[in-house]
């Protein structure tokens, strides 16, 4: 097991109801800004719960934090606390409006342009104090120091590291009335964020493999049930804090981590505006098969506990561990080949340069150059 540091101070507040707990959570005299992405929340009654709950605060309200949320919008969002003197945000949606959030808070505290503070590459920890009302299920930036900005002018897309929200609350029943794609890429999103975890080293932690073999056993159990019936309370929960366990920092602790499909996925995302988790169903399979000699202990592992593979060579049992990780994707109704979506080779050209240029290599061992991206990035033609 390798050395680590864990701290999570988020209070996680789940339930039926919970939204109503808002009150209790936030410092009486606050100046509140609540940020929000589209209408969805006034269609679902999210709005009206969370309007009922800070009827005795001073808020002002934020729409508009889109998927793969644009600086240019956090911008004006920054601009709008400011004028406002606001010293208390809560972010209401899904995983972007989080992300975006993050950023606003460290901004808010900063005369420097939030996209500085991105390409600063060091942790935003002077913030607005944050609070989250989680509405779709996917990130974990409910319960970490994530988030992922956009800039549309120049299409790049980079992560960033900021402050824990002070709290999450979470209510199943908000996800009831979510598009079924959306909860496709949830669960997609949510898999891989394990596996980018747990398919590295093997014999480095009992504890966090069956930790991350749990989580990814859950959602291949659950993703069925919720295609059948989305208005289940037991599983949409099973859903939500899969999602939350998944990259709150448990899963991690004393192991390597790989990480590289999520950036060969935030290029496409930047590139063609695919949706963050569907991209990562696309190259995952592709990017295992690439480096499946480097991966085969873990591989090997994987497919024994979660698919009950032991039957074959070994080369035969990874080939169906990886076949089984794509036919689970394609069962939540998610493609996993980059020509579906219109993708070709000069996508895959553009990406090995990025990388290339930027002489930056991902992966456990470093591995994944602007060269091993174009091979897995093939592999998913």
């Amino acid at each position: 097991m390798n050395n680590f540091i864990f701290q999570n101070p988020v209070k996680l507040i789940m339930g039926k109801g919970m939204i109503g707990h808002l009150s209790r959570e936030i410092p009486a005299g606050s100046r509140v800004m609540i940020t929000f992405g589209g209408g969805s929340v006034r269609a679902n009654g999210v709005y009206d719960q969370v309007k009922e709950a800070l009827k005795d605060y001073y808020t002002v309200e934020f729409w508009g934090i889109e998927p793969n949320p644009a600086v240019e919008t956090i911008r004006s969002a920054v601009e709008l606390g400011k004028r406002e003197k606001v010293d208390f945000l809560l972010a209401v949606g899904g995983g972007s409006v989080l992300d975006g959030t993050k950023l606003i808070a460290a901004a808010l505290l900063s005369d420097k342009d939030p996209w500085d503070l991105v390409l600063s590459r060091t942790p935003l920890t002077a913030t607005v104090p944050l609070g989250t009302v989680l509405t779709l299920p996917a990130t974990g930036s409910e319960m970490n120091r994530n988030a992922v900005i956009s800039r549309k002018e120049t299409q790049e897309k980079y992560g960033i590291t900021a402050n824990f929200p002070e709290f999450s609350i979470l209510d199943p029943e908000v996800t009831f009335s979510l598009p079924s794609y959306q909860i496709a890429c949830g669960i997609a999103d949510t898999f891989v964020h394990v596996m980018e975890q747990y398919i590295t080293v093997t014999g480095e932690s009992r504890i966090a493999d069956r930790w991350a073999e749990g989580i990814l056993r859950t959602l291949t159990e659950i993703a069925p049930l919720i295609r059948e019936d989305q208005s289940n309370y037991d599983t949409m929960a099973d859903f939500m804090f899969s999602a939350t366990m998944a990259l709150n920092g448990i899963i991690r602790m004393g192991v390597t981590e790989d990480w590289s499909t999520h950036q060969i996925g935030h290029e496409l995302t930047a590139l063609h505006g695919l949706t963050h988790g569907h991209t990562l169903a696309i190259v995952l399979p592709a990017n295992l098969r690439v480096r499946s000699e480097i991966k085969a202990g873990k591989l090997l592992q994987y497919g024994e506990r979660v698919w009950g593979i032991n039957q074959g060579t070994p080369e035969e049992r990874i080939e169906a561990a990886i076949e089984k990780t794509e036919e689970f994707f394609r069962s939540l109704g998610l493609t996993t080949r980059l020509h579906e979506e219109g993708i070709g080779q000069e996508t895959i050209a553009e990406i090995e340069r990025r990388f290339n240029e930027r002489k930056i290599a991902f992966g456990e061992q470093n591995d994944v150059t602007g060269e091993v991206t174009r091979k897995i990035l093939e592999a998913a033609l």
